[in-house]
């Protein structure tokens, strides 16, 4: 396709979220064009590169991109023994691999997909200025752009929490098949974490954006704890970090003038405030995203909005349910010396206390909190 042609639906961002939705849309015949600044699928790393198993039934092939299976987890809170939830399954992928396979499914598919250029200038009339000096006036839009989304931020869909990450890839001493995570009332707003993959682990911490300058030196406490443990080597293979959406679910159906635009994965908000998980809900919003634009090009009037509430019902009420958790840390951290253990486990997956029931008061607060922003 050359960008002197019409194009019917623009898809900005081509990480999970977008690649889905460009494979989608195209599958149809319609005529897209996904676009991305970064130079190559992927590239850089910027998560722990976990997945729950239940990936397997969205995204077939990932045998070839995992580097191991996981079977369990284990959740430390402050200096207490571990927490072990057995039957805690997922696989850890070569991030870079997952993002190139999706990104050739979806140009199998019929997509153009362009890497190193992004848009410069999203109009209010729809019109998209990219970075090469290209106008493109699209018949739709989907913004797979990540937490700061551009196409989120033209139609006022905002991600105003953000958590920051910065992790290190280690040697992994010792044959690992869980995931570890470190709560500690020192790290705000986040966890730490250690993620094996192979003979490498990843070790990484996340913290509330006015913490970040706090990031480094919590990360060098919990690498020097690991290696005097004798668990990871004292030598770091590679850096990487960035940003993770915390605040919650967006409206992801907008428009610029009548160009209509849909947001999925980050740029939606559907990563999860309290565990950060976010390529599950990525690739199955995408998916979503990229048939309601095809849909809505075909002439069903109905199929954003269709697209908003399936969004609600697969991702609503988890969503809602680890935001309430997280305000609750937050107030703790507020109100002074920040959350005792047993308000550490209250917030994490690990015990049941965060599964109990919410009252209605707090379900109301929560669910008021995903209106656009």
């Amino acid at each position: 396709m050359s960008v002197d042609e019409p194009i019917d639906i623009l898809v900005v961002g081509l990480g999970p979220a977008g690649s889905r939705a460009a494979r989608a849309a195209a599958r149809t015949g319609l005529r897209v064009l996904g676009i991305d600044r970064r130079r190559k699928p992927g590239q850089p790393v910027q998560c722990a590169e976990f997945v729950p198993t239940m990936l397997d039934q969205s995204v077939e092939g990932l045998d070839a991109v995992t580097r191991q299976r996981v079977d369990a987890m284990m959740t430390y809170v402050e200096d207490e023994a571990p927490h072990a939830t057995t039957d805690f399954r997922g696989r850890m992928l070569d991030r870079g691999a997952f993002d190139a396979a999706l990104v050739r499914a979806a140009r199998q598919a019929g997509a153009d997909c362009r890497f190193g250029v992004s848009a410069a200038e999203i109009g209010r009339d729809g019109a998209v200025t990219l970075t090469d000096g290209t106008v493109l006036r699209p018949r739709l839009v989907i913004g797979a752009d990540g937490p700061r989304s551009n196409v989120g931020a033209a139609i006022g869909r905002i991600n105003r929490e953000i958590v920051e990450t910065r992790q290190i890839a280690v040697p992994l001493l010792r044959r690992h098949d869980a995931t570890d995570i470190f709560l500690s009332a020192g790290i705000v707003g986040g966890y730490g974490w250690l993620f094996p993959r192979g003979d490498i682990a990843n070790v990484g911490l996340g913290a509330v954006h006015t913490q970040r300058h706090r990031l480094k030196p919590l990360l060098d406490v919990l690498h020097r704890r690991l290696a005097g443990e004798g668990r990871v080597g004292r030598g770091i293979l590679g850096f990487t970090g960035g940003s993770i959406p915390a605040g919650g679910m967006l409206d992801p159906v907008g428009a610029l003038d009548d160009v209509p635009v849909l947001l999925a994965g980050d740029a939606a908000g559907l990563t999860n405030p309290i565990t950060g998980a976010g390529i599950g809900p990525a690739v199955m919003s995408g998916t979503l995203a990229g048939e309601a634009a095809a849909a809505r090009l075909a002439g069903d009037a109905d199929a954003l909005q269709d697209y908003a509430e399936e969004i609600e019902a697969l991702f609503g009420a988890a969503n809602a349910r680890a935001l309430m958790r997280r305000r609750d840390i937050m107030r703790s951290h507020a109100e002074g010396a920040g959350p005792s253990p047993d308000e550490l486990r209250a917030g994490w997956i690990a015990w049941p206390e965060y599964w109990a029931t919410p009252d209605r008061a707090t379900t109301a607060e929560t669910t008021l909190s995903r209106s656009p922003r």
